[in-house]
């Protein structure tokens, strides 16, 4: 009605110059006064969009934790203002600590309950996914997951998608490869959801290749000791090594153990999905990481314009040694549907579109490469690169030798479709 009202003043102005010129002073006042109104009300009115972020801020989890949280803020630096007028977005940052799915279900229905949010995001951990899952699809919350990849949570979850990755999508393909160089394989995997997909895409990946598994070890996720693990597979002698745990320190305590038994002098290869030999760790684990070969959606060190130009923008950031890892490129993604989503609909978000939406979503300016999201599963659609530890400029770097693929969808789906 304001702003009706003071579509009058101004068409009457505009038309009647002489009148407007006589205007009395106390109209003049009056016309003001509706202008500023007309402005207050705007304000009032402007959409807010909150988004639940949900990331590991303590305990061991935390390095991970700030790969997300660097990539969300860099997103929001750089992007924060692509929204249309009137409309605003709000982060609502919660700390999980770490994988516990207890505290995670906890946050989320505080979020949910007591925020209001029109998004869930984050999580570093998968455990902390398959908690919030029944509350994201009885609240009908969109979630969209920036690292946690254990891939069965999302069947039964019609609310949820994911823009990182499968365990599957790498540790399949790597499989296939490395029956063609190697007859004997031994897997080491952490204790946990994705690990144990990550086991089970290799194995069957390596058996159809035509090479045995000679052992397997699951690795316990908390404070995990690798030393005795390592040791049973120098023991084996097999061939090569599988390994899957959930990166950071994990990543570089793994290493360490393959290091100090000597399994590389004893000609046991290493190989494994990209957690083991992550970005921002790299430079930790020294140059027993040399050949490491890993298949993976992202590396760093890629030439891809879209990457250099995202590399450049962190290091600005963050610091000159600082690298991005896999999980800052899946916080940043993730935010970019978001955002995609809440363009789409105006800032009016419904949930149910926005589920229609993520589906479309797709980005060919990603640091990874073409990225989308599978309309049948609600899943990412990655690249995967085979990559090799290599030195750089004096630095250690995960350097893309092979495009396995520009786009795999999650083969662990298709595979049990057959079953």
């Amino acid at each position: 009605m304001v702003f009706f009202r003071l579509q009058i003043v101004l068409k009457i102005t505009t038309l009647f110059p002489k009148i407007g010129a006589h205007m009395k002073f106390n109209q003049l006042i009056k016309a003001g006064l509706i202008v500023l109104l007309t402005s207050l009300l705007s304000l009032a009115q402007a959409q807010t969009v909150k988004i639940g972020f949900m990331s590991t801020y303590s305990g061991p989890g935390a390095a991970q934790g700030d790969q997300l949280d660097k990539g969300v803020k860099l997103y929001m630096k750089l992007n924060g203002d692509k929204l249309p007028p009137g409309v605003k977005v709000e982060i609502i940052t919660r700390d999980d600590t770490g994988p516990n799915p207890d505290v995670a279900k906890r946050v989320a229905q505080e979020l949910i309950v007591r925020d209001k949010v029109n998004y869930l995001t984050g999580f570093v951990w998968s455990p902390n996914m398959a908690a919030i899952a029944p509350l994201t699809t009885e609240a009908k919350v969109p979630y969209i997951s920036m690292n946690a990849a254990a891939a069965r949570v999302m069947i039964n979850a019609p609310y949820m998608a994911r823009t990182s990755f499968t365990l599957w999508q790498s540790a399949y393909p790597l499989g296939q490869w490395a029956a063609k160089k190697y007859k004997h394989a031994y897997t080491a995997v952490s204790d946990f959801a994705p690990g144990h997909e990550a086991e089970e895409g290799f194995i069957k990946g390596f058996k159809e290749g035509g090479g045995e598994i000679v052992g397997t070890v699951r690795i316990p996720l908390a404070n995990p000791d690798f030393t005795p693990f390592i040791q049973r597979i120098k023991d084996a002698k097999p061939d090569v090594i599988f390994g899957f745990n959930p990166a950071g320190k994990a990543a570089t305590g793994m290493m360490k153990a393959y290091a100090d038994l000597g399994l590389a002098k004893a000609g046991i290869k290493f190989i494994g999905t990209g957690d083991i030999v992550t970005d921002e760790e790299l430079q930790g684990m020294g140059d027993v990481a040399l050949g490491v070969t890993t298949i993976h959606h992202y590396s760093a060190n890629s030439n891809r314009p879209s990457n250099k130009a995202f590399v450049a923008a962190y290091k600005k950031e963050y610091g000159e040694n600082l690298e991005p890892g896999f999980m800052a490129v899946g916080a940043w993604d993730a935010m970019d549907a978001i955002f995609y989503t809440i363009r789409e609909q105006n800032g009016k978000i419904d949930s149910d579109k926005t589920m229609d939406l993520l589906k479309k979503w797709k980005s060919s300016t990603s640091p990874r490469g073409d990225v989308s999201i599978d309309p049948e599963t609600r899943d990412v659609i990655n690249p995967e690169y085979l990559r090799e530890v290599r030195k750089v400029g004096g630095k250690l770097a995960n350097v893309e030798i092979e495009t396995i693929s520009t786009g795999i969808k999650d083969p662990m789906k298709e595979a049990d479709k057959k079953k």
